[in-house]
């Protein structure tokens, strides 16, 4: 069975993740999160580990197992193990790092480490007049062509109260995840969802 890294950012739809997270367990999909600090804000970390019996890692846990040379480096072992990596919800600000090759926490240091031959999904959620900025569309096409698949985000009316485009799709997400998980071994896809 594939595992599944899921990499959760701070946007308020992370408080999907444990939503996703629970139908993909059921599905016996093996899963792995790793959480930005900043994403606490709307996860409680123990209430995911204990009521969904996954492993759930943060910035914290970096270093935790490294004590001299030839130890295990986590960002490492975790890109090693996972068959599949989803960016969900990427925000506006980890998609400006990840596109630039930044890599300043945990989350970050995975995807750098990431081997560019296993698939990455990426769901962006960030607020309507984000999602349109000029900027994102370059670092949208510089994710895709490195093979990333793009799960768009969707128009609703969105946290702050704003109608328009930039809710995470979860639906769709957990659908293409449990596609490429049935459909493995992986390979690249480059196109977005829905795109021919």
């Amino acid at each position: 069975m594939p595992h599944v890294l899921i990499a959760c950012s701070a946007s308020v739809a992370a408080i999907k993740i444990p939503d996703i997270i629970s139908q993909l367990v059921q599905k016996n999909i093996s899963t792995t999160l790793v959480i930005t600090e900043a994403s606490k804000h709307f996860l409680d970390v123990e209430k995911i580990r204990k009521d969904l019996k996954i492993d759930v890692y943060t910035d914290q846990n970096e270093w935790d197992a490294w004590k001299t040379r030839g130890d295990p480096v986590l960002h490492i072992e975790l890109s090693k193990k996972a068959d599949l990596l989803v960016l969900a919800p990427l925000s506006a600000n980890t998609m400006a790092k990840v596109s630039a090759g930044i890599c300043d926490n945990l989350l970050t240091c995975i995807v750098r480490a990431w081997n560019v031959s296993k698939p990455v999904l990426f769901c962006p959620s960030m607020n309507t007049q984000m999602w349109n900025h000029p900027v994102t569309k370059d670092q949208v096409n510089k994710l895709m062509s490195w093979g990333y698949c793009l799960i768009p985000p969707i128009i609703k009316t969105l946290m702050c109260g704003d109608h328009g485009i930039g809710a995470m799709a979860e639906v769709e997400t957990i659908n293409w995840i449990r596609k490429m998980c049935d459909n493995s071994p992986f390979g690249p896809h480059k196109k977005a969802l829905g795109s021919n």
